[in-house]
């Protein structure tokens, strides 16, 4: 790869990982409108603090880099809302199935794109995708815990906000 390719990957991974940041944190505020005062809210609060701390690194990084967001952005935070507030509404155990679904996309998503990261003075960055890739994987084992996997349509609910989170990494990667 020469070196405008790599700044192009790099900017792409950047890009991708601040929108999926800011969706996320907008799920989990989503499913906190509903669930906030439930036997369930502080765990909601514990994965939407992890993912504060993601979006604020990823933040930083587009500055550093010099990277503008996606300009799908606005739709990255609708859709989070929307997201976590209907999946809430619908119960905690959905609610889980939702984190469930997502975690499981973005823990693969983190890991693949630090396989690709082989470069010295990337493993910095490399190092945060696999700790993000933990932090992911450890809320979808919370919302494992949780239940989720017993909500009513499980497979089709995982299927639709899998599907929908893989399109809006197409999307945000590229513009």
């Amino acid at each position: 790869m020469n070196n405008k390719s790599k700044k192009n990957h790099i900017d792409s991974i950047l890009r991708v990982d601040h929108a999926g940041e800011t969706a996320a944190a907008k799920i989990y505020d989503g499913q906190l409108a509903v669930l906030k005062n439930t036997p369930v809210g502080p765990t909601i609060q514990h994965m939407k603090d992890q993912e504060k701390e993601h979006l604020d690194t990823f933040h930083d990084l587009l500055n550093e880099h010099e990277v503008r967001p996606t300009i799908m952005l606005p739709i990255c935070n609708l859709a989070g809302y929307g997201l976590g507030v209907i999946s809430a509404a619908m119960g905690k155990k959905a609610a889980m199935a939702c984190t469930i679904a997502v975690e499981e996309v973005i823990g693969k998503h983190y890991e693949k794109q630090a396989d690709q990261l082989t470069e010295k003075k990337y493993q910095s960055l490399k190092k945060k995708l696999l700790k993000f890739r933990d932090d992911e994987l450890e809320h979808k084992d919370i919302a494992i815990e949780h239940d989720g996997q017993e909500t009513p349509g499980y497979k089709l609910l995982k299927f639709v906000v899998q599907s929908g989170c893989k399109a809006a990494i197409k999307i945000s990667e590229k513009i």
